[in-house]
Parts: C-alpha cells; structure tokens; sequence
C-alpha cells in the first residue's frame, strides 16, 4: 500500500512565503515523476509543477518565477516552495508522484490535499 501524506499549508498574508511537503510511504521499488496540483473551490484540479526523478521540472505560467519543485529522492519527499503568495494561490493543494510498487507497475497515486489561503 502507498501514501502520500502532504503538509505545510496554512494561513500566509499576501507576498508571503509557505513550504510544502509530500512524503510517500509504503512498498515502493521506484518513483517516477512528482506533481503539486491545486483546486480552487468551484473550479478543477491544475498542474502546478511537475519534477523528474533526475531533476527536471517545469511550471504553470502562473507560478514561474514565484515556486520552486524540488525532491530529496532517499526521502521519497517532494517539495513545494511558494514565495510571493498572492490572493489567487488560495487553493487545496494535492501531491501526486508516478510510483512502481514491488507488486504493481507505475500508476499515480494522490494526497489527501493542504489547504493554502492568501489573504490580501
């Protein structure tokens, strides 16, 4: 069985800074790619950032410049970085990280989500 537990979210005033982190636990032979996806209420789940195992990410427009994706690979952790928060960053924020187990090929798993609130 696999989890990914996220944390780190909270209450920041606009312009501020927050650090996520997803950890993944279980019977896992390999991770490949690891994701940050947000859902703002009334509206569907985007891609925030997305990291490879060897390093290589890539951002939504929204957030290039302000997030930064890393991952500590013996870990099996996956961080987010969000610096300059702005009112519209004010989201649910899911984990989710391609994973092989020792019983299963890849598939996605996902958090149980952070919630994230920027006020003005």
């Amino acid at each position: 069985q696999v989890q990914l537990v996220e944390s780190g979210g909270g209450l920041v005033q606009a312009g501020g800074s927050l650090r996520l982190s997803c950890a993944a636990s279980g019977n896992i032979q390999s991770i490949n790619t690891m994701d940050w996806y947000r859902q703002a209420p009334g509206k569907q789940r985007d891609l925030v950032a997305t990291i490879t195992s060897g390093g290589n990410s890539n951002y939504a427009d929204s957030v290039k410049g302000r997030f930064t994706i890393s991952r500590d690979n013996a870990k099996k952790t996956v961080y987010l970085q969000m610096n300059s928060l702005k009112p519209e960053d004010t989201a649910v924020y899911y984990c989710s990280a391609n994973i092989k187990t020792y019983n299963t090929w890849y598939r996605d798993y996902w958090g149980q989500g952070t919630q994230v609130t920027v006020s003005s």
